[in-house]
């Protein structure tokens, strides 16, 4: 089973038990997650993509630590002007461990068939009201 979910303006395909970087999330260390949006969950047998079939679906995660992507170097200048400019930036990340991914009870109720109102030799009319 697998689930993609957005975080930090990027989407991201995670399994249970997978380590992945998000953007930074100010959550202490050891801390449990709940990373939403969800975009798609892939079940065997299943897919759910809509809306209406997305609620209630959640992916639970434990932050595991946090690390820094890679030294951004820029420099700027504007000619016969002596304005230079030296910037650089390092982004950090919250390391997460995906711990589950729940989804709503999908099948038949239990306590068996719905009523629906109409005995089993009574037909339904659906046309309108037939005036």
């Amino acid at each position: 089973m697998y689930a993609v979910i957005k975080a930090g303006g990027k989407q991201e395909q995670v399994s249970q038990g997978q380590r992945i970087q998000v953007e930074l999330l100010h959550e202490d260390i050891g801390s449990e997650v709940s990373l939403q949006p969800v975009c798609l969950v892939s079940e065997p047998g299943s897919v759910l993509a809509t809306p209406s079939e997305l609620d209630g679906v959640k992916v639970l995660a434990r932050v595991v630590g946090e690390a820094k992507g890679p030294k951004i170097t820029g420099f700027t200048y504007k000619p016969k002007s002596n304005n230079r400019r030296r910037w650089g930036h390092r982004q950090r990340y919250s390391v997460v461990e995906i711990t589950s991914i729940q989804t709503p009870r999908v099948g038949p109720d239990p306590s068996g068939p719905a009523d629906s109102g109409v005995s089993a030799g009574e037909s339904v009319n659906t046309e309108g009201t037939g005036s």
